[in-house]
């Protein structure tokens, strides 16, 4: 069976449900664009705020990518098994530092935050690609 338009469905005027079907394509889309640094889209952003801002404590990922503390902390992990960055302590201060094995990386993960934003851009526009983000910002922020 065909999938029906979001706008065809019974739900399609919910914001739950279309929300999610939205989040769903998009989290298709960007695993796609994420593939080839062998990274889920979730491990690459958070790698990009740690190459960008090297000794990052925890609590400052969680607040930049609206995630837990414990889904932070299961991220990071994943990362330090693939050698991408490493944990330091210092007290009760923990501090995440990116690896020169992920320093390499960042060409190919900056070309992946192009080539996402293209393919949104070839599918909606950019004028209504920015301006959809822009929307979605400002609904999230008053939720």
């Amino acid at each position: 069976m065909d999938c029906l338009k979001v706008t065809e469905s019974r739900y399609g005027r919910c914001l739950y449900f279309a929300s999610n079907a939205l989040a769903r394509k998009t989290e298709k889309m960007a695993v796609e664009a994420w593939k080839k640094t062998g990274l889920s889209p979730s491990h690459a952003y958070l790698l990009m705020i740690v190459l960008d801002e090297p000794g990052v404590q925890p609590g400052r990922l969680s607040a930049e990518l609206h995630l837990t503390p414990s889904t932070v902390t299961r991220l990071i992990e994943k990362l330090e098994s693939k050698k991408l960055v490493t944990r330091t302590t210092e007290g009760k201060t923990t501090m995440v530092y990116p690896t020169a094995k992920s320093k390499e990386m960042k060409p190919l993960m900056d070309q992946c935050v192009a080539d996402f934003y293209r393919n949104c851009t070839a599918q909606l526009g950019k004028e209504e690609t920015n301006r959809f983000v822009g929307t979605i910002n400002k609904i999230n922020d008053k939720l």
